[in-house]
């Protein structure tokens, strides 16, 4: 296995999006090849992470995307695993290069919802989790979380007060964030009072529907030390899943995704070192209450002690280890197939010393990428470092 680089990245801004699936994606693409000087013709094909591309009636967006950039001959393929759709993508990209298949591919994650109502978009969203036992009987996302927020309340005595504090968080790292979809900051209060969409989560527990795309585009070593940016390896990576329903997993424990604890040992065995030696994370906080469970899944805090963990201030920038200066899924945005390679776009940016100083992790050389699908039906852990 040879030594994968992030050579490049690009992002459009998350939100509204004007452009179309295709345009979107070539946008971000283009982005990452102007940010790594690579000649696209040595990009040897692309994964392309999209969930709901039907929104527009249009399947095989890679050939579309592939033939924007000029190189309509190198193949594409779409790439699914619900909201962890990103980071798969990114992940078999690595592998091309690791595997000695290619010198140079890409990740492309996209999507566009905002053409849906929120009914719709709901709807649409559903068909990620196990649809026939859940779905189809009303549980939507926001009730399936709920349900874990409210296991986590039970045995640990986590409180509506802790979610908000993830949400107040987040906000304002996202507020220095000039690719969120929000800008802004919002108080403890302002939580509070916010309508209950699913008891115990509120609406600012939740992300919102995004539309977005990022790219990056991964190299062999010698690659990268001859485009002559920023030396950022790939350093571990980890891909596992959890029973997909949680109709199946009331019998064990939901206040914990198994997929992620998998997912995270697998990419500190490769890595070699233990968490406590990565600096900054990006985790999929879909809901407030995932952020939480996701810090003890990655092991940076004992179950149960996520939330204390959050309200004393060790997941803010400057803490022990900030989460999501980026401002995660919950201010930045989620745009379903986007979201796990717009992580790579943020890690590698953080480390690379090119974002806002206001929400810069200084010193940083070590980032954590943790991408989740459904409730960890499928889930995605990748860690990026710093070469001296």
């Amino acid at each position: 296995m040879r030594d994968v680089y992030v050579v490049g990245v690009g992002s459009t801004k998350y939100g509204k999006m004007r452009e179309s699936v295709r345009e979107g994606a070539a946008l971000a693409a283009l982005e990452a090849i102007e940010n790594s000087k690579i000649d696209p013709r040595l990009i040897d094909g692309a994964f392309i992470a999209n969930a709901f591309a039907v929104t527009e009636r249009q399947g095989h967006v890679g050939p579309l995307v592939m033939s924007a950039l000029g190189i309509p001959e190198k193949p594409a393929s779409t790439i699914e695993a619900a909201c962890a759709s990103g980071a798969s993508a990114f992940r078999e990209a690595v592998v091309n290069v690791a595997g000695g298949f290619a010198d140079a591919y890409m990740a492309i994650g996209v999507e566009k919802v905002s053409t849906l109502d929120t009914i719709t978009a709901t709807g649409y969203f559903a068909m990620g989790s196990d649809f026939v036992y859940e779905g189809a009987c009303g549980a939507s996302f926001p009730g399936l979380y709920a349900m874990l927020a409210r296991a986590h309340m039970q045995r640990y005595g986590t409180t509506e007060e802790q979610l908000a504090a993830v949400a107040v968080k987040n906000h304002a790292n996202a507020k220095h964030n000039e690719k969120a979809h929000f800008q802004k900051e919002i108080t403890a209060e302002m939580h509070k009072e916010s309508m209950v969409v699913s008891s115990p989560l509120r609406l600012y527990d939740a992300c919102p529907f995004s539309d977005g795309a990022a790219a990056a585009i991964v190299a062999t070593k010698e690659v990268a030390q001859r485009l002559g940016g920023p030396m950022i390896k790939v350093a571990g990576m980890g891909r596992a899943g959890s029973v997909a329903s949680l109709p199946d997993r009331v019998a064990t424990d939901l206040t914990t995704l198994p997929g992620a604890k998998l997912a995270m040992k697998q990419a500190l065995d490769r890595w070699g070192k233990p968490a406590s030696k990565i600096d900054f994370a990006e985790v999929h906080d879909c809901f407030t209450i995932a952020e939480i469970i996701a810090s003890e899944d990655l092991g940076f805090f004992a179950p149960g002690t996520g939330a204390k963990a959050v309200e004393a201030g060790e997941t803010k920038i400057g803490g022990r280890i900030p989460i999501n200066p980026s401002g995660g899924l919950k201010a930045k945005g989620h745009p379903v197939g986007a979201t796990g390679v717009g992580q790579i776009y943020e890690i590698y940016n953080q480390l690379a010393g090119k974002v806002n100083p206001a929400r810069q992790v200084r010193g940083a050389k070590v980032g954590l990428a943790h991408n989740v699908g459904a409730t960890g039906g499928s889930v995605a852990v990748t860690i990026l470092e710093v070469e001296n």
